[in-house]
């Protein structure tokens, strides 16, 4: 029994110190740097649009799924099509966090490569987008919320941002991604178990295929830039080439089909082709590239270094003792992921209702109706739905409760304009 639990456990304790160390970034990025910011800069048609909407979305710990609300608001505030191209597929496929912990189980040449592939491919992506718009396209943008759908106060103080940027970084991030980030470990620990170890050579004279193998698999499956990490580990100790491990680990994160079908319907099947060409075109570019002329070994010694021990069904960990600090750090985000997998079952009907200020413009005779909105699927997508609604003149309340797509809206107010409002954010609602 043992030979099974040990690979899970020493991924884990690995990734455990440069998870938190991500979290807690992500948190202050998300705290300290208003959302207004990265739309002030965004709005041109240009070149330079382009580059700043990759160096906002690189470091952003944001999922396939949590980044469309935000793109979507920004387009919304005025980006180009071109910088919400770029910011979409820059954004999902790197991170804080899942920058440090790559670093941590692949080593440092992958930990470098993944930005570097997602700046190209997004860059290659921004301006194709940018130069495929008509003129009634770039210029036909709405705008919303002034503040952002998920953004801080700009006056809260300096300890209440610290305080929010904890409760992001520890509670929303993990709610939202701890369960990919479990699955993902679950998935390594069993192909590391139960694939065989010769499973890929006989494709290992052809990085093609291998290539072709991975994408057609990558793209319409969910799983975070973190998450892939140990998936991708485990696929190259069962002789996956490096440079198809850099296709799961850049085309995995950055697409699903959900995703798919949502930037269809709000950035148009132009901008949609564009998207996932940069994206395959990219991962498999400098795939080729790894396999054809980087040594192997870059890619390869920190893993058989990190899994000798834990991979191979020994029995043992390795010799060397844990050091305290790995300990610590595991016993921490063991904690936060079951408290977080915890909360998302207890999710029911008790979330906390948003009071928009609109009470004087409603009158005594405000109702309840309740919305069921398909699409949401971490807190980004709830914070979106409900700040947004919240600021419609006549709703007194919102409540919105991820885990079913149930959204309670207090107030006078049409069924007609939440439901457009909600469809324009790009989800499905229907009155219940």
């Amino acid at each position: 029994m043992q030979d099974y639990i040990t690979p899970f456990i020493y991924l884990l304790v690995e990734m455990a110190p440069y998870l938190l160390l991500g979290f807690l970034i992500a948190g202050i990025l998300h705290s300290f740097v208003p959302q207004k910011v990265y739309r002030k800069w965004l709005s041109g048609n240009d070149l330079k649009s382009v580059l700043l909407s990759i160096a906002f979305g690189v470091p952003l710990p944001l999922c396939s799924c949590g980044v469309i609300p935000t793109a979507v608001s920004m387009r919304k505030e005025g980006a180009s099509k071109g910088a919400t191209t770029a910011f979409l597929i820059a954004t999902p496929q790197t991170g804080v966090d899942s920058i440090a912990a790559t670093w941590s189980v692949l080593g440092l040449p992958f930990a470098i490569m993944r930005p570097i592939v997602a700046m190209v491919t997004a860059l290659f992506g921004g301006l194709a987008a940018n130069k495929i718009a008509s003129e009634e396209e770039g210029s036909d943008v709405e705008t919303s919320c002034d503040d952002g759908c998920c953004s801080v106060p700009d006056k809260m103080s300096f300890w209440g941002k610290c305080k929010e940027a904890l409760k992001y970084g520890f509670d929303d991030m993990i709610q939202d991604i701890g369960r990919w980030l479990v699955i993902g470990l679950v998935i390594a620990g069993l192909i590391t178990i139960f694939v065989p170890n010769d499973f890929f050579v006989s494709y290992s004279s052809n990085h093609l295929v291998n290539m072709l193998l991975v994408l057609v698999i990558s793209i319409p499956m969910y799983v975070c830039a973190t998450g892939s990490i140990p998936i991708a580990a485990a696929l190259m100790l069962k002789g996956l080439s490096p440079g198809a491990a850099l296709v799961l680990l850049m085309a995995g994160p950055a697409t699903n089909m959900a995703s798919i079908i949502i930037l269809g319907k709000t950035l148009g099947k132009k901008s949609l082709i564009v998207y996932l060409t940069s994206i395959i075109i990219g991962a498999m570019g400098f795939g080729l590239l790894i396999d054809g002329f980087l040594p192997q070994e870059w890619f390869t010694s920190s893993i058989k270094t990190t899994f000798q021990a834990s991979c191979c069904h020994s029995t043992e960990m390795p010799a060397t003792e844990t050091p305290w600090w790995k300990v610590a750090s595991t016993i921490i985000l063991s904690y936060l992921l079951i408290r977080a997998l915890v909360k998302r079952l207890r999710t029911g009907r008790s979330e906390d209702r948003v009071k928009t200020g609109n009470s004087e413009n409603t009158n005594n005779n405000t109702v309840m109706n309740t919305y069921l909105v398909k699409g949401m699927v971490c807190n980004h997508c709830k914070a979106n739905v409900q700040n947004h609604l919240a600021e419609l003149e006549g709703v007194k309340n919102v409540n919105v409760d991820l885990a079913t797509g149930l959204v309670d809206v207090e107030g006078d107010i049409a069924p007609e304009k939440v439901i457009s409002t909600v469809t324009d954010l790009g989800y499905e609602c229907s009155k219940r």
